[in-house]
C-alpha cells in the first residue's frame, strides 16, 4: 500500500492541483466537493466510493464518524451529521483528479487560484470547502460596506466580525486559539477590533437576510409594538418608526406584515438596540425606492451616535443596489473569486473608488484583474438599440448590430381603466390607469412606491381580470393584451415553481422545449444567466436567485410580443443584476423588437432598462392612478422630485449616485429643477 495522504486545510503545494502557466510560473488550483451533493447513498458518493478504489495512494478516502479529522457537531445549515462523509486529498494525484471530474450530480468542480494570491487563508470548511481570504476592517465612526457576489464569502465575514464563527486560518484539524488570531493581525486595523471582540468589549447586534416565512412562522401571534418596545435600549422607537414610516404597524401581528414591511421592522429592532457593532444583511430587499432612502438614512444615523466614554460605533453593510450602497457607506470592502469556492477580501477604499474599482474589474491596489470586462451603465437612445451595460467583445457587439430588428410599427396602446380590490370599508384599493401608448420595441418601467398598484397594472394587461367563458376560457376585455400574446413574470413564482418534481433541464424541456433548441436563445439568454449550471439540479431545491434566474428564462423563453416582469431583481447580487438588465434588452427589445414592462426598485436596473416611464401618484393602498407612459428622464425627474432626492451619473461608468441631502450638487440641481442628470447621450 502507498503513503496515506493527509488532507489538511491550507493550499499547500498540491502535485495533481498545480499545473504549468507560461515560463516557470506554477498556477494553482483547488477541488472544491459539495457535500450536500455527496451525501451517503447519493450517486456522487457511490460513484467516489467505487473510484476510490482503483488508487493505492489513497487520495479519495471515506471518512466516518469518530474518525480524526470527522467535524463534531453540525454546520450552521443545521442539518443533521451524515454517518460518512468524502474527503478529497490536497495532493491528489492527476488521475484521481481526471476521475473525480466525472462526479456525477455537478458535486465536485476545480477552479483556478489567481497566480498572485497573496492575501493569507482566514477561514476554511474544511477540506474541500469553501475558504475565505482576508476579512473586512471596520471604521469606527463610520458605515462599511461589503459588495461582492451571491456564495463570495459575505455571510462568513460577518458572522466572524459578529464573534458568531471563529476563523480557523485554514487550519481546520488544529485550530487556532484566539490570541493567535489576534497576533496574525497585528499592526491592522483588526488588530483593535478583534481584541475588544475577544475581550467582550464589543456588543454586536445583526440584521440577518430576511427570510418572510421563517419570521413570519417564528414571531406568529406577536405584535409590532410589544417586541419593538423590549427591542429600545436607547428610547429612540418613536423617532425610528417615524422615520422608517412604520408607526401605523404598531398594533398589528408579525405574520400579517408584508415582506417590505417585515424588513422596516427588522431594521427598526436592530437600530433600537444599544450596541457598539451594527450589522445589516441586505437591508433594501423587499423595499421600494423611497423606503430605501429612509431605511439608509436611519443606518447612517447609527454611525454618528457614541457609546460610553464616547466611543464611536462599528456599522458594517451587505448591499447589492450599487446607488443604495453608495449612499450609504463611507468606505466600501470588495470581495472576488469564485462563488461555492473561495472568496477573496480587498483593501478598504472610499465608496466611490471601492465600486468603481469591482465594476472595472480590475483592483489596482492588488494588482488583480479578476473579471475580463468592464461594466457600464450608458444609456442609450430609446430606438430600441440601447444596452444595459457589461459590455462585450467587438465579435459580440457585431454580431448584436445584425440581430437588431426594427419593429416600431408594432404600435400597442391600452385604454383608461380602473380596478378596485378587497372589500369592505378600509379594505379596497382602487387602481385608476390612463391611456398610452408604446411602440413595439419599448422596455418600460413602471416608478411607484410599494401598494401603489404596479402588480395590478401588470396583471390587467396579462389578462387575469379577463371574464372566465362557459368553458374555462378567458375572454379578452379592453385593455388586456392576451390576444396579442403575453409572457409574464409575477412577482411570487417560487410557490409554483418550486412544486414541479424534477430538474431545471426538466422544466426547461418540458415548458420551453423549442427555445432550448433555438442556438441564439441559449447564447444570449441561456448562457448569461447560467442556467446550465443548474441543468442537473432539483428545482425545489434552487436557492432563491438561483430560481429567479430560472423564472426570467422561461418569461424570456415564451413566444409573445409583450414581455412583463415583476421585480426580476429580487434575490440577485449586483453582476448578476447587471448581466440580467442586458440579457432583457438584448433578447426582447434588440434582438426581437417586442416590448418588455418592468417594475423594478433598483435605481441602478430601473434607469439602465427603461426608454419609458409609468409614474404611479395618489395613496399607497387606498388609492393610485398610474400615469401615461412619459420619457425615461422627464419620468424620472417627477419621480425624485416626490422623493425630494437628485441623483447624477458617474462619470467613469455613468451608474447612478444619490447626492447627499444638503450638499452642494443636491443644492444645485433641485434649484434647476434637474433631478437626474443623465449622461451626454442622455434619452429624453
Amino acid at each position: 500500500m502507498g503513503k496515506k495522504k493527509d488532507a489538511k486545510g491550507g493550499a499547500g503545494g498540491s502535485k495533481g492541483l498545480a499545473r504549468k502557466g507560461d515560463g516557470s510560473e506554477t498556477k494553482k488550483r483547488m477541488l472544491v466537493l459539495d457535500q450536500n451533493k455527496c451525501k451517503p447513498g447519493s450517486e456522487a458518493f457511490q460513484f467516489l466510493q467505487r473510484v476510490m478504489q482503483q488508487c493505492r495512494m489513497n487520495c479519495i478516502e471515506v471518512q466516518k464518524k469518530g474518525d480524526p479529522g470527522f467535524p463534531e457537531q453540525p454546520d450552521d445549515s443545521g442539518e443533521p451529521l451524515p454517518k460518512a462523509r468524502i474527503v478529497i486529498s490536497e495532493d491528489a494525484c492527476a488521475a484521481c483528479l481526471t476521475r473525480a471530474k466525472k462526479c456525477p450530480g455537478n458535486a465536485i468542480k476545480i477552479v483556478n487560484l489567481p497566480a498572485n494570491l497573496t492575501t493569507g487563508i482566514i477561514h476554511r470548511y474544511g477540506p474541500n470547502g469553501f475558504k475565505l481570504h482576508g476579512l473586512p476592517s471596520p471604521k469606527a465612526g463610520y458605515v462599511l460596506g461589503l459588495l461582492g457576489s451571491n456564495g463570495i464569502g459575505k455571510s462568513t465575514a460577518l458572522k466572524i466580525l459578529a464573534g458568531k464563527l471563529k476563523p480557523n486560518l485554514g487550519n481546520f484539524n488544529d485550530p487556532p486559539s484566539w490570541q493567535d488570531i489576534v497576533t496574525y493581525h497585528r499592526g491592522s486595523d483588526l488588530q483593535a477590533y478583534l481584541t475588544k471582540l475577544l475581550e467582550d468589549d464589543l456588543r454586536v447586534v445583526t440584521k440577518v437576510q430576511l427570510d418572510v416565512d421563517f419570521v413570519s412562522k417564528f414571531a406568529k401571534g406577536k405584535v409590532v409594538g410589544e417586541i419593538l418596545e423590549k427591542c429600545d435600549d436607547r428610547g429612540a422607537l418613536k423617532h425610528l418608526t417615524k422615520a422608517l414610516t412604520i408607526d401605523h404597524l404598531m398594533q398589528r401581528e408579525i405574520q400579517q406584515l408584508s415582506g417590505g414591511e417585515l424588513q422596516r421592522f427588522a431594521i427598526c429592532a436592530v437600530a433600537a438596540r444599544e450596541a457598539d457593532v451594527y450589522i445589516f444583511d441586505e437591508a433594501s430587499s423587499f423595499l421600494d425606492i423611497k423606503q430605501r432612502i429612509e431605511a439608509t438614512e436611519v443606518i447612517r444615523e447609527l454611525s454618528t451616535l457614541r457609546g460610553e466614554g464616547d466611543r464611536p460605533k462599528y456599522v458594517v453593510v451587505v448591499e447589492h443596489d450599487l446607488a443604495v450602497l453608495d449612499y450609504m457607506a463611507d468606505y466600501v470592502n470588495c470581495l472576488y473569486g469564485e462563488p461555492g469556492a473561495f472568496g477573496v477580501v480587498t483593501k478598504i477604499a472610499s465608496n466611490t473608488v471601492g465600486i468603481n474599482n469591482y465594476l472595472a474589474g480590475y483592483f489596482p491596489a492588488e494588482n488583480m484583474r479578476f473579471r475580463a470586462e468592464e461594466i457600464t451603465f450608458a444609456v442609450r437612445g430609446t430606438g430600441g438599440s440601447g444596452d444595459s451595460g457589461g459590455g462585450g467583445g467587438e465579435e459580440e457587439k457585431s454580431t448584436m448590430a445584425s440581430m437588431v430588428k426594427s419593429n416600431k410599427n408594432l404600435g400597442i396602446d391600452y385604454p383608461n381603466m380602473s380596478k378596485t380590490l378587497g372589500k369592505g370599508k378600509g379594505k379596497e384599493f382602487t387602481l385608476h390607469v390612463e391611456a398610452g401608448s408604446f411602440s413595439g420595441n419599448d422596455c418600460v418601467g413602471l416608478l411607484g412606491q410599494n401598494g401603489c398598484g404596479k402588480t395590478t397594472f401588470m396583471e390587467l394587461l396579462s389578462g387575469k381580470f379577463d371574464p372566465k367563458n362557459a368553458d374555462g376560457s378567458r375572454a379578452s376585455v379592453d385593455g388586456s393584451f392576451r390576444d396579442l400574446g403575453v409572457s409574464y413574470k409575477p412577482q411570487v413564482y417560487a410557490p409554483k415553481l418550486r412544486k414541479f418534481p424534477g430538474t431545471t433541464q426538466d422544466l426547461f424541456e418540458r415548458f420551453a422545449n423549442s427555445s432550448c433548441s433555438d442556438r441564439l436563445f441559449r447564447l444570449m439568454v441561456m448562457n448569461p444567466l447560467h442556467i446550465p449550471a443548474l441543468w442537473e439540479l432539483n428545482v425545489r431545491d434552487l436557492s432563491g436567485g438561483e430560481l429567479q434566474r430560472v423564472a426570467i428564462a422561461m418569461c424570456l423563453a415564451q413566444k409573445a410580443n409583450v414581455y412583463l416582469l415583476d421585480e426580476p431583481s429580487a434575490g440577485l447580487d449586483c453582476e448578476q443584476r447587471v448581466l440580467t438588465a442586458k440579457v432583457i434588452r438584448r433578447w426582447v427589445v434588440n434582438h426581437l423588437g417586442r416590448m418588455a414592462m418592468i417594475v423594478e426598485h433598483d435605481f441602478v436596473m430601473a434607469s439602465a432598462l427603461s426608454d419609458k416611464v409609468v409614474l404611479y401618484e395618489g395613496r399607497p393602498g387606498v388609492e393610485c392612478t398610474a400615469r401615461t407612459p412619459v420619457g425615461l428622464v422627464s419620468g424620472f425627474n417627477r419621480f425624485l422630485k416626490q422623493l425630494n432626492v437628485t441623483l447624477r451619473r458617474d462619470p467613469a461608468n455613468f451608474r447612478p449616485r444619490v447626492n447627499k441631502k444638503g450638499s452642494i450638487k443636491d443644492q444645485e440641481q433641485k434649484a434647476a429643477n434637474t433631478y437626474y442628470v443623465f449622461d451626454t447621450e442622455g434619452t429624453d
